[in-house]
This record gives C-alpha cells, structure tokens and sequence, in this order.
C-alpha cells in the first residue's frame, strides 16, 4: 500500500521501532494526527490462538467517545413498550423480521430474547453479513431487556479476533485527553486478559499497536499478566 507524503512525514517523528508506554503512545499518535477531521484511535492485539480457540465479548469503556447507538430489539408485542421505554430505538417482532429480509440495517445493534431467537437465527444472510446477529456471548440474546439496552446506550462495544487471531477496536478519539484514552486502553487490555482461554499458551499477547483511522502505527510495550 502506497502512502502519502503526509503520512511518510509523520514516519520520521518517532522510532518505528520502539515500544512506548501506554499514556505515551497515545500522545505520540495525538502527535502524529495529520487530518483535519476528529479520527478514531484504534487498538490493535494480536493474540496466539489456536483452532479451536476464540475471543469474544462485550465491554464499557471508561470515557465515551461514538455516537449514541441505535438499538433494535426483537421481542414479543408486550415486551415492545419495555424496550422503548429503555431507550431502544426500534422493538417489534414480525414487522422487524420482514424489513431486516428484504436488507433493512439501519440500526448500530440488535437485541433479542430468546423466544425470538428461533425466527431472528433466519436472518443470518443479512445479519450475520453485517455483524449484527443477536448473541447470547456478546449480551444481546436476553430476557434482561432493560439491562441491554441500558448497556448499549452507554457504549457497550462488542470485539471479537478475526481468523487471523487479531482484535481490532476503537478505543478513543484524537480530540480526547491522552490519559483518558489511556485509560480506556488499560480498561481493554485488562478485559481481554480476562477472556484468555483456559488452555492458551504462553505469550497470549503477541503485540499491541495503537493507531489513529489514517496514522501510522505505534507499538505498545505490555506485559502480559501472569
């Protein structure tokens, strides 16, 4: 991939190399920020996985930083005033279920109870696609309605590692404070530590990187928990 002369500027401003604490790298990547628009910092973790291995869950992050989501919850008709009632955007059965097959998304999150899940696991070519399928894993298969939602207003963000054994998240926004989103970085690392699977090896972590939606990289220096 061919960079721009902006980019290949910031290259020079710090070692490529080095492995930077963490309240450091995220002023560094406030340093190298180029755009003029508010970018989205992004963490990256590469985890040693194997086959049978995954990671996925959900967390809240200590400062927030996107956009209020829009949540759909799919629920019997007298669970609809519920969910409205907790903030959900939209909260139906059928009439949900028809517009999402003929590719409805515009929704950032849907919730279901488990007595949907039957006619709501139909939707796979449209949902799964997107991300967007309720699951039990990730808190978004519930009877627990209120709590969903309530949740999820606040910014309860969903990762998971790709084939490849990487997580990729946004954890902040270049206009934040750099210990602010130290914080949520450290909030992250912690959580995903915890979701290390029983029988993973040695070297979970193989290596952290922080960088802004169009910076460069810059490497993190983490110590893995014992």
């Amino acid at each position: 991939m061919k960079h721009g002369k902006k980019y290949r500027e910031s290259l020079k401003k710090y070692d490529v190399t080095k492995k930077y604490g963490i309240v450091e790298a995220c002023k560094l990547v406030k340093d190298l920020h180029y755009v003029k628009f508010d970018e989205t910092v992004e963490l990256s973790v590469s985890l040693h996985l194997e086959k049978n291995q995954t990671v996925r869950d959900t967390l809240v992050f200590p400062h927030q930083f996107s956009a209020e989501k829009r949540v759909l919850v799919f629920c019997k008709e007298d669970r609809v005033k519920e969910a409205l009632d907790a903030g959900a955007t939209y909260a139906g059965s059928t009439e949900f279920i028809d517009k999402v097959k003929g590719g409805w998304t515009e929704f950032d999150v849907a919730v279901a109870t488990p007595d949907m899940m039957k006619d709501v696991g139909r939707l796979g070519m449209v949902l799964g696609r997107k991300g967007l399928m309720p699951n039990p894993k990730t808190g978004t298969v519930t009877n627990d309605i209120a709590k969903a939602v309530g949740e999820l207003k606040k910014g309860r963000t969903e990762f998971r590692a790709d084939k490849g054994g990487v997580v990729h998240i946004p954890v902040g926004k270049i206009s934040m404070s750099e210990n602010d989103t130290a914080e949520n970085v450290t909030t992250f690392l912690s959580e995903l530590q915890r979701k290390k699977p029983a029988d993973a090896k040695t070297g979970f972590v193989r290596s952290v990187s922080l960088s802004s939606s169009m910076g460069p990289g810059v490497w993190i220096d983490y110590k893995e928990e014992a």
